[in-house]
This record gives structure tokens, C-alpha cells and sequence, in this order.
């Protein structure tokens, strides 16, 4: 028992220092290639930029690990972005404006998790269907055009708030780390998400209440969506119905290169921060070389084949 558990250990430490080495291999390459990435400004940009997949990302790791997915986050993001800008133009004030809209991203990932839970329909299905019903929904609500006529003075307090030279939005990320590395290392919650993930059979003769787990991991999911579409339309000063689209790839991305497996039981929120960084560094550098946009996408998905071969190699290697 202790020699599998040193064989897990190890085996963790050597795709964290794998994602390691290509962050610090793409961090080198793109200061090589452009003078401008590896600048203190830019840097602060892609932290900025790097901190909503971040935030998103560290339940949709716990998520990933039980096994499930969350395609939806990203109409999410839209749709709460759009709420937060609609309940501001009514005067109400902005930290119920947030609570509201959040509230919203909640109940969309309380509805991914009935529909996984207790309708059996597999979490890849459900959550896009709930990804196209948001996404609609955000143009419905802002009748297809932006909203930023009505909004109060302090919209962009959230999204582009200081605190001394820390930007709030890099504080709140690491907050949302810590958290969500508390949960997944020293809970029961997080020892749970494991089992399911790891062998599903075998949690639920040990009276893991799978369902329950699974709901709540949904509902975390879409709650932090939902902050992350909040913090965007604030940062924007604008409600847009267009926002976020692809923004689940990147999270889903980040999971998986961090060392996250597929098919659950395994992950880490600690690799999804580097692999958001990866993902992060990666679009930041091939923008400030000119490559346009739909070479961009090909490259992405060249990453994440490479990271699940990657992860593939590396458990037959130990195994």
C-alpha cells in the first residue's frame, strides 16, 4: 500500500515537472522570438487575462477528477456577464447585482448536475446543451446588442480595482487557488471526488453519497462561471452577449495540461495554474508574433492532443 502511494506521489511530481519544463520552455522561446513578452507590463497582462480561466478552472479541476465535464461555462460567463450590466441599469446595488448573477450561475450548474445525477445523461451531453441554452439566453436578455447605457459609475470597480500595485482580480485567484487546493488535498470533499473518479463502482459500495458529491461539484462549477462573467463584465464596463466563446477549450486545456486525466481519478489545481499559464503565455506570444487568429486555434488543439499523448506516455511509463 505504501509503495503504490510512493508511486503515485512520484508519478504527480513528474508531470508537474513536466508542465514546468514547457511552461519554461515557451516562456524562453517567446522572449527569444519578441522583446515585448517577457516585459513586467505584458507580463501583468496575461496574469489578468490567465486569472478567469483560473478561477473557473480550479472547481472544473475537481470536477474533471470525478469524472465529469462542464461545457456550459462559458455561456455561463456570457449570460452572467450580460445579468450583472442588466440589474446594474436598475439601480440596484452592484454587490447584490454580483450575488444575483452569481446566484444564476449556480442554479444553471445545479440543473447540469440533475440532469447528470438523477436523468443519467452523460455530463459531455448535458452541459452543452446548457452551453447553447446560456449562450442564447445572453443574446435574448440583451436583445443581441451590448448593455452599458444606465450603468453606474463604479461597473469597473470589480474588474479593474488595485489593491496597492496587486491588481483585486490576481488577489481573488489566489484566494480561489488556495481554496480549492485546501479542498482537493486535505478534505474529505476532495478525497471523494477522487474515488468517484478512480473507480466509481468501488466509491459507491464504500457509501460515498456519489450523487451528492456530483451535484455540488456542478453547482461550484457554475457559481465560479458565473464570478468569472462578473468580474469580465466589469472589467469590460460593458454587458456583451459575445463573450466567452472558446473560453471553455481554454479551461478545459489548462485542466488537462496540468496533468488532469480525462477519464478522472487523477489532477491537480496546482497544474491547471501552471497549465492556464501554458495556455495563457502561449495565445499572448503567438498575438505579439502575428499569427493570426485561426492558426491560433490549431496550435491550441496541437497542445491539448500533445498533452493527453503526454499523459498517456508517462502513465505507461510508471505504471
Amino acid at each position: 500500500m505504501e509503495a503504490k502511494k510512493t508511486l503515485r506521489i512520484n508519478k504527480s511530481f513528474l508531470q508537474k515537472l513536466v508542465i514546468i519544463g514547457i511552461l519554461a520552455i515557451i516562456v524562453i522561446a517567446l522572449s527569444i522570438l519578441s522583446k515585448q513578452f517577457l516585459t513586467s507590463a505584458n507580463i501583468y497582462n496575461v496574469s489578468n487575462q490567465v486569472a478567469l480561466i483560473i478561477i473557473t478552472g480550479a472547481p472544473v479541476t475537481l470536477l474533471m477528477i470525478s469524472g465529469n465535464f462542464d461545457l456550459s461555462i462559458g455561456g455561463i460567463v456570457a449570460m452572467t456577464g450580460i445579468l450583472f450590466a442588466k440589474f446594474a441599469t436598475f439601480g440596484i446595488p452592484l454587490f447584490l447585482c454580483a450575488l444575483m448573477a452569481c446566484a444564476v450561475g449556480a442554479i444553471i450548474g445545479y440543473i447540469n448536475g440533475i440532469l447528470v445525477v438523477n436523468l443519467k445523461i452523460t455530463s459531455f451531453i448535458a452541459t452543452l446543451g446548457l452551453m447553447y441554452v446560456t449562450r442564447g439566453l445572453a443574446y435574448i436578455i440583451s436583445d443581441g446588442k451590448n448593455i452599458n447605457k444606465g450603468l453606474p459609475t463604479t461597473f469597473s470597480q470589480l474588474g479593474r480595482e488595485f489593491v496597492g500595485p496587486v491588481p483585486l482580480t490576481l488577489i481573488i485567484f489566489i484566494v480561489v487557488v488556495v481554496i480549492f487546493y485546501f479542498l482537493e488535498s486535505r478534505t474529505i470533499f476532495g478525497k471523494y471526488s477522487f474515488a468517484i473518479g478512480g473507480n466509481r463502482v468501488a466509491a459507491e459500495l464504500s457509501g460515498i453519497a456519489i450523487g451528492k458529491i456530483t451535484l455540488i461539484l456542478f453547482i461550484l462549477s457554475g457559481l465560479f462561471a458565473a464570478f468569472s462573467g462578473v468580474i469580465l463584465g466589469s472589467r469590460l464596463g460593458v454587458g456583451q452577449p459575445n463573450v466567452g466563446v472558446g473560453f471553455e477549450f481554454d479551461v478545459i486545456i489548462a485542466v488537462v495540461l496540468g496533468g488532469t486525466s480525462l477519464s478522472g481519478g487523477k489532477g491537480s489545481v496546482i497544474g491547471m495554474v501552471i497549465g492556464a499559464f501554458i495556455v495563457g503565455f502561449l495565445a499572448n506570444g503567438l498575438n505579439l508574433l502575428g499569427i493570426q487568429s485561426f492558426w491560433q486555434s490549431v496550435i491550441k488543439g496541437i497542445v491539448l492532443v500533445g498533452a493527453v499523448v503526454l499523459d498517456r506516455l508517462i502513465k505507461e511509463k510508471i505504471s
